[in-house]
């Protein structure tokens, strides 16, 4: 892989993963069309993700940090409750436990640890057939074209509701949490998946969106660390890996400039235009490895 190439592939990165239409999908179909080989398997565009990523957190960095000191006063209030039992249990006390979820942040980042729970499962079962799919000179474009009917079908299905974290059942997070596993394959939109997912739920479009914005966070950190191992293999040159890393920059600044345009762009716009652009792009990426 060339700089040139790394540059290219980082852009579509920063445009393609902030809209339901599979930034990996696009990398994977562009990849094959430009006879990349893969010799440290899917570690590449897991760096470019990890690129967008940060352009997550320079979006919602204060949701983020209300979200980190929740979850640090959750672990330690059960660790308080743990000692309370064993207290209770020496001393016969009856002392009250802490409650431990309350209150929105409380409640959104509980939500978001069920969900990333199957997220995790599925991406570890599924991790070397992801490597065979990314290959696949059909599957990508295939994976996309469904993408757009699971779009279309929501979008026509006219569904989505008012619920806000409060109001989010564990049920709900946790099939949130399925579909974003099952996206790990390149053509089905993870950001599709999950909004799609939040809408049958009966979350607000404005909260569906978030929602899967947000849970891409730990769902790359996991990914990554899966695939730290490729760091090490022989094919890893220290230029190859100033190319990832190159390609991981770009990605991140494009994903910096265009993520509040494109946030706001998706919590307005009708499903079924990402829709349509899926079967188009599906249908190029197909007929690309006939011609």
């Amino acid at each position: 892989m060339s700089v040139l190439q790394a540059i290219l592939l980082g852009i579509v990165q920063g445009i393609t993963e902030f809209l339901p239409v599979s930034s990996f999908g696009h990398l994977a179909a562009i990849e094959n069309a430009m006879g990349i080989t893969r010799n440290t398997a899917v570690l590449f565009e897991v760096l470019l993700h990890i690129g967008t990523m940060v352009a997550v957190f320079f979006a919602f960095h204060e949701d983020l940090r209300r979200i980190g000191e929740e979850l640090l006063g959750m672990i330690m209030d059960i660790i308080g409750n743990v000692n309370i039992y064993f207290h209770n249990r020496k001393t016969g006390e009856n002392l009250h436990y802490a409650r431990v979820v309350h209150g929105t942040y409380r409640k959104f980042t509980a939500i978001m640890a069920v969900s990333f729970i199957p997220t995790a499962l599925l991406g570890y079962i599924c991790r070397r057939l992801v490597t065979r799919a990314a290959i696949s000179p059909l599957l990508p474009g295939a994976c996309i074209l469904v993408t757009g009917v699971f779009l279309l079908v929501t979008d026509l299905s006219n569904i989505g509701g008012i619920k806000t974290p409060k109001d989010v059942t564990y049920d709900n997070a946790m099939w949130i949490g399925i579909c974003q596993g099952i996206s790990v394959f390149p053509g089905i939109s993870r950001c599709g998946m999950t909004i799609c997912a939040g809408l049958l739920c009966g979350f607000s479009r404005k909260f569906a969106v978030k929602y899967s914005y947000l849970i891409s966070i730990p769902a790359v950190l996991g990914s990554l660390f899966l695939e730290l191992g490729q760091f090490t293999t022989p094919k890893m040159s220290v230029s190859l890996g100033f190319t990832y890393v190159f390609g991981m920059i770009v990605a991140g600044v494009v994903g910096y400039f265009m993520i509040r345009n494109l946030l706001r762009i998706l919590q307005h716009a009708k499903l079924r235009y990402f829709a349509f652009y899926c079967f188009v792009a599906g249908a190029i990426a197909l007929i690309s490895n006939f011609a």
